[in-house]
């Protein structure tokens, strides 16, 4: 659906995008993490044939962009990270605009608009003013504005941005519906644990290179390689720290408590002999669970070995 070859922008000097090479399938949700200045929205403006590589291709269904724009605008929707409203429009007149901005006819754009209201949660404010909206319904209409030519990429630059947190959980529902319903999303953002959720596989960018791609899962056993588990015991925890300290596989043990956490550099299946261990050695044992990273974490593991 979406490839950039060798993709590079500079301004004079100043290297926003650095030979970046990227692949997307169709019916991915791919996140794009990053830090502010890390290129994220110059990428995607590129993408959205807003900016011109300085070398490098794009393509979208194979099609180069620089030399089809119209034929891939109109398999695209570009939501950017600030837009302007017409605040004098009602929410029906403003789609009503765009629907004939994208070239549709009257009956094709009355049809749609309906649907797409509903899909944003926004039926029940057609007549209203958009300047009465809230944040989060503005952006959940200019979502609403990119869907209507029904394209098949999505291309979300921080779509959360600034939202409360029920707004968020409304945003991540209608973007998964998106997907049911077989678009390819895109999305950029700093809220890196709802990423971690939506999406399929993401890439962290630092300094307009991507440094990690994949999925959340294939990064994070990359970045951390050692497994971290947590014990609950009843009593003994001085005890278990001691046992645990004589294992060569296991680091960092950490107690509080009740409560004993630790590195485990070995396949999960071997940890059964230390928890058998453990029982023999009579401690109580009441709960024992692996401790997953989150995307912040792995974020910051990733920036930080790029920047030594």
């Amino acid at each position: 659906m979406l490839r950039l070859e060798n993709v590079t922008k500079n301004y004079g000097k100043f290297t926003a995008v650095n030979n970046l090479s990227l692949q997307i399938k169709e019916g991915e949700i791919f996140g794009f993490v990053g830090p502010n200045g890390a290129g994220k929205t110059t990428t995607l403006k590129m993408i959205a044939t807003l900016l011109k590589p300085s070398y490098g291709k794009i393509y979208i269904d194979d099609f180069e962009i620089t030399s089809n724009v119209k034929r891939v605008r109109g398999a695209m929707g570009y939501m950017p990270d600030f837009f302007g409203v017409y605040d004098n429009l009602k929410v029906n007149e403003y789609l009503e605009f765009y629907g004939d901005v994208a070239g549709l006819s009257h009956t094709e754009r009355d049809k749609v608009i309906p649907d797409l209201l509903e899909l944003v949660d926004l039926k029940h404010k057609e007549k209203a003013y958009v300047d009465s909206l809230s944040r989060g319904m503005k952006q959940r209409l200019c979502l609403a504005r990119s869907l209507i030519h029904n394209p098949k990429l999505l291309i979300l630059d921080e779509p959360a941005s600034g939202m409360d947190p029920r707004a968020r959980v409304q945003m991540k529902g209608i973007l998964k519906e998106l997907r049911r319903m077989g678009k390819t999303i895109l999305i950029s953002s700093h809220i890196l644990p709802e990423l971690s959720e939506l999406c399929t596989n993401i890439g962290i960018i630092e300094h307009g290179k991507i440094i990690e791609c994949g999925t959340v899962e294939e990064i994070m056993k990359k970045v951390t390689k050692t497994n971290v588990f947590k014990i609950k015991v009843l009593d003994s925890a001085d005890k278990a720290e001691r046992l645990l300290l004589e294992e060569p596989i296991i680091s960092d043990v950490y107690v509080d408590e009740n409560h004993i956490e630790f590195d485990y550099d070995g396949e999960e299946k071997s940890i059964i002999p230390i928890i058998r261990m453990l029982m023999n050695n009579d401690i109580p044992i009441i709960s024992f669970n692996p401790i997953e990273s989150n995307l912040e974490e792995i974020f910051m593991k990733v920036t930080k070995g790029e920047d030594e």
